[in-house]
């Protein structure tokens, strides 16, 4: 039922984009089409418009002429092209140059018009598309175009930027307020406007694009995140190590990387004197390859789980870089596991346990996708049947709902995708696990097997987080900028009522970093009622601790807590131990809860 209204979704938002199409060409008779397809969540089409630049005001032109066409119930009609060179040439003639160069692309794949009709059947506008579509305007029921942003046509900065339309459909009215009302609580929660507030991290030309500074709160942040992944991989049995950022290209070519994912790396000329090249990693996997190989193994040794916090380097467009999410540089918590056949199944559920474990700290759920064979792959068919069926039973074994991604998984191997849903609903693929058996034939790993014959072991691929850049800029948007206590760059702020409360303040404030809670404490010359609004709404810290005569005469403390309020007046050493037991429980615990 899911899939089915998905489609119904696709179709219907795939139709809402040839009717704004449409209405840009009434109210812009010199607007050229580019390309126009639904997309997750709504619709975009790219328009070449002479002498125009698009605004907000003018998409709600662009939505009363929507509307208008809607109202007349117009049809959608699939009309297959004749005489593709006629229907390019005339294209042409109408100054349709993009088209134009489609069609020339697709001329002999069979193409298609999707004709759209009034009622009389006269044919109002064409757009070069192989559907499908919906049978009439009138099921469009609730729609908003929602921004506009520049881009390249076909994505190369090299050509001409268009101006692109974004836009949304929904089945009912209710479904398009309720994400309108996501989109706003998602713009509150944006972690590029949030670092800025929170001074989190800073991308600046300096240094180029998607690489990142991270500034000493968010490092701090990440401080905590790192701790727990190093405690828990060492608890699950895995070795953590370390490797260099570039190697010779010759190790890529081994890999295959430089067959396959040649546009994404940064290539480095040793001196103008040498032909040698080196490159700076991509993937951290070739490397945990010679460190397996630089040993010998028997079944014994298997599992082998080596994990690294290992920063990688990827070539991406400009125009898809986005503050954390999309990055050219970032840390992946990368894992690789060498097992025997028997034990695939076993560490592959042993890594879904991992991933659940560690979501419930961040009270997120989450969805599976299996991701199978690319046109495009390296490897035995047999080892990648294998590989499928391996992944199919771990997560049949543990009755695992999951979506079959047909032809999406890497090249060197089929994979699961875990997508976790934030605090307002949103999905974020995340934790992945990988299965390889072509880089263990191509290094030719091997391993002793108990009946004394050497074999090569199977290689699992595994992230938890996937990056940390990414999912740092996930947190931020999950938590709104409100770290729990735990993760907090600063757990307590101190504000003391009066100055003469200062000296009793500066205790306070000793004790607690002897307890390693971090803690803020700034005379600044601002009233105590603007600097505890201060340090709870704009810095988001988790507790303000204030003092005035009676907390001094009492040796107490009085407590407010960030979206609660006061909870009371207790002691320093008991406020010290409810907050060290909230830490160390990841929030399981709350003080005033």
């Amino acid at each position: 039922m899911e899939k089915e209204t998905d489609l119904k979704l696709h179709t219907l938002r795939h139709s809402c984009s040839h009717i704004m199409a449409m209405a840009v060409q009434k109210l812009y008779p010199q607007a050229k089409l580019a390309i126009g397809p639904a997309i997750e969540n709504g619709y975009y089409y790219d328009f070449d418009i002479e002498g125009v630049t698009l605004s907000d005001e003018n998409l709600k032109e662009i939505e009363k002429v929507m509307k208008k066409l809607i109202s007349q119930n117009l049809t959608f009609e699939k009309y297959v092209i004749p005489d593709p060179e006629a229907q390019i040439n005339e294209f042409k003639a109408q100054g349709e140059i993009y088209k134009a160069e489609l069609l020339e692309e697709h001329k002999n794949d069979n193409p298609t018009l999707y004709l759209t009709k009034d009622k009389d059947g006269n044919v109002l506008f064409n757009d070069l598309c192989s559907g499908p579509h919906i049978d009439s305007t009138k099921e469009i029921k609730a729609f908003k175009l929602m921004s506009v942003a520049g881009a390249y046509w076909r994505g190369n900065e090299k050509n001409k930027m268009l101006q692109r339309i974004y836009g949304t459909a929904f089945l009912t009215q209710e479904e398009l307020d309720s994400y309108i009302k996501q989109i706003e609580e998602a713009k509150r929660r944006d972690h590029r406007k949030l670092a800025s507030q929170l001074d989190l991290f800073s991308i600046r030309d300096e240094i180029g694009g998607g690489l990142v500074l991270w500034h000493p709160n968010l490092y701090t942040v990440r401080e905590q995140i790192e701790n727990y992944w190093r405690e828990e991989h060492r608890k699950r049995g895995y070795v953590i190590v370390q490797t260099p950022q570039l190697a010779k290209s010759k190790l890529w070519e081994l890999s295959g990387h430089i067959d396959h994912y040649r546009e994404n790396m940064f290539f480095i000329q040793k001196d103008e004197d040498s032909d040698e090249q080196f490159i700076v990693k991509p993937m951290n996997c070739p490397f945990h390859i010679l460190i397996y190989q630089s040993q010998r193994h028997s079944y014994r040794d298997l599992p082998l789980r080596m994990a690294e916090l290992g920063t990688v380097y990827r070539r991406e467009k400009s125009g898809a870089l986005s503050g954390l999410t999309r990055v050219q540089g970032f840390t992946q918590d990368d894992a690789h596991i060498f097992c025997t056949p028997e034990q695939l199944v076993d560490e592959i559920n042993e890594i879904i346990n991992f991933v659940a474990d560690t979501m419930k700290i961040f009270n997120m759920s989450f969805e599976v996708e299996l991701s199978t064979r690319p046109e495009s792959y390296v490897g035995d068919l047999k080892n990648w049947e294998l590989a499928e069926k391996g992944l199919k039973e771990a997560m049949d074994k543990r009755g695992m709902k999951y979506e079959i991604n047909e032809g999406d998984g890497a090249f060197y191997g089929p994979k699961i995708d875990f997508k976790v849903k934030d605090a307002i609903g949103r999905m974020w693929q995340c934790a992945t696990i990988q299965l390889d058996f072509n880089l263990p034939e191509r290094f030719d790993i091997k391993y002793q097997d108990k009946d004394g014959i050497l074999k090569t072991p199977v290689m699992l691929h595994r992230v938890i987080f996937g990056s940390m850049e990414r999912f740092h800029g996930i947190l931020i948007e999950h938590y709104a900028g409100a770290f729990p206590a735990w993760l907090a760059p600063h757990q307590a702020a101190l504000v003391p009522i009066a100055d003469r409360h200062n000296e009793y303040m500066e205790k306070i404030y000793k004790k607690l970093r002897e307890n390693n809670i971090r803690v803020i404490f700034e005379e600044k010359s601002e009233s105590m009622n603007y600097k505890i609004r201060d340090y709870l709404q704009n810095q988001k810290v988790p507790y303000v601790i204030i003092a005035g005569d009676k907390e001094v005469e009492e040796n107490k403390i009085s407590i407010r807590k960030r979206g609660v309020g006061q909870i009371g007046t207790i002691t320093l050493d008991e406020f010290i131990e409810k907050l060290l037991k909230e830490i160390n429980t990841k929030g399981s615990f709350e003080i005033g809860k």
